[in-house]
């Protein structure tokens, strides 16, 4: 039985967080993440949405494949997330100058700004909030917020974890 299924409330041996601390944490993040979107002008957009887009914008201009890949999601599920982000100007598609046969997708300028919107508006909502914590829980917050970058990703299988050997600061 895991630590978040046996309800133990101290931390694990191995560093990990008790049961409590997870549950708790995962509300917060979801709850978080939620009042974000709905205080900002992309809730007409889904997550896998804004998330291709963030991922054109850093990697772009990217194929399809390519695309779908740093999603870890198939082909045809990416064909349905970037439909309406193409048909709404956000994404344009240019042809692939290595291989005639394939297109390269790309932020439109609509959709940077669109997504560049988006993140100033939840970041404003996220610093309104910050107002409200004393000068020291403002500075344990950013003290988290490395710890916090560390969950984000599971390392590449032969990849360096985060922070281990190898490792780049970006």
């Amino acid at each position: 039985m895991s630590a978040v299924e046996g309800g133990g409330t101290g931390a694990e041996a191995g560093g990990g967080l008790s049961s409590d601390a997870v549950v708790r944490l995962r509300l917060v993040i979801a709850r978080l993440n939620r009042q974000m979107a709905q205080a900002s002008s992309g809730k007409d957009l889904t997550f896998a949405q804004l998330s291709a887009l963030a991922r054109i914008e850093q990697h772009g201009p990217l194929r399809l494949g390519e695309l779908a890949a740093r999603e870890r999601v198939a082909v045809p599920s990416m064909i349905r997330t970037i439909g309406p982000l193409t048909a709404d100007g956000l994404i344009a598609k240019t042809p692939d100058p290595l291989d005639g046969r394939s297109q390269l997708l790309e932020l439109s300028p609509a959709g940077l700004e669109a997504i560049t919107r988006i993140r100033r508006e939840r970041s404003e909502l996220l610093a309104h909030r910050s107002g409200r914590l004393t000068a020291e829980q403002c500075r344990e917050l950013e003290a988290a917020v490395p710890l916090l970058e560390l969950l984000l990703d599971e390392p590449e299988p032969g990849c360096p974890a985060p922070g281990g050997p190898g490792a780049t600061a970006g």
